[in-house]
C-alpha cells in the first residue's frame, strides 16, 4: 500500500530531511512512505490567506493518486494515541486504496479541500512547526507499523 504525503512547502532543514529519510527506510516495501513536497504560495503575491490556500490545495489535489483515501493533518481532527493509529493504518491496509495524508500551508488547508478529506486527524493540541510536523508524521507511521507488526520498538 502506498502512503504518500504532501507538504506544502519544499525547503526544510537538513535534520529534517535526514529523520523522515531515516523512518521511511524502516517502513516494510508493502507499506512505503512517498513524501511529495508541493510549492507554498508566497504570501506576498497579494489576496490574503483564503488565496494562497486555494492555489496550494489545487497543488494538493494535482499530486494526489488516483482513488486515494484523503487524509489531512488538522488541529481540530480526530486525536489518536499511537495505538489507534496503529489500527487506523491496519484498517487503511485493508482497504487496499492509496492513502494520501496533507500537510497544509503556513494558513492551513483550504476549508474546501478540508471538507473533501474521507479523514482528518490531529498531531497534537500544540501548535507545531512544519519542520516538526514531518519528524512527527514519520515517526508515528513507523511506530504505528511495528505495533500491527509485534515489533518492540513501541512500549507501553
Amino acid at each position: 500500500m502506498l502512503l504518500r504525503v504532501i507538504a506544502v512547502g519544499t525547503r526544510m532543514p537538513d535534520w529534517v530531511d535526514t529523520a523522515v529519510d531515516t523512518y521511511s527506510r524502516r517502513m516494510p516495501p508493502e507499506l512505503r512512505i512517498d513524501w511529495k513536497p508541493v510549492k507554498a504560495e508566497p504570501r506576498e503575491s497579494g489576496g490574503g490567506a483564503a488565496r494562497c490556500m486555494a492555489r496550494e490545495a489545487q497543488r494538493i489535489r494535482d499530486a494526489l493518486p488516483a482513488g486515494a483515501r484523503l487524509v489531512v493533518l488538522d488541529e481540530r481532527g480526530t486525536d489518536l494515541d499511537s495505538p489507534k493509529l496503529a489500527a487506523r493504518l491496519s484498517a487503511w491496509q485493508r482497504d487496499a486504496r492509496p492513502v494520501a495524508l496533507v500537510i497544509g500551508g503556513p494558513d492551513g488547508i483550504d476549508p474546501e479541500l478540508k471538507a473533501q478529506a474521507d479523514e482528518s486527524l490531529r498531531l497534537s493540541s500544540m501548535t507545531l512547526p512544519h519542520a516538526l510536523v514531518r519528524v512527527l508524521l514519520a515517526e508515528q507511521l513507523y511506530r504505528a507499523w511495528t505495533i500491527t507488526g509485534g515489533h518492540p520498538y513501541h512500549r507501553e
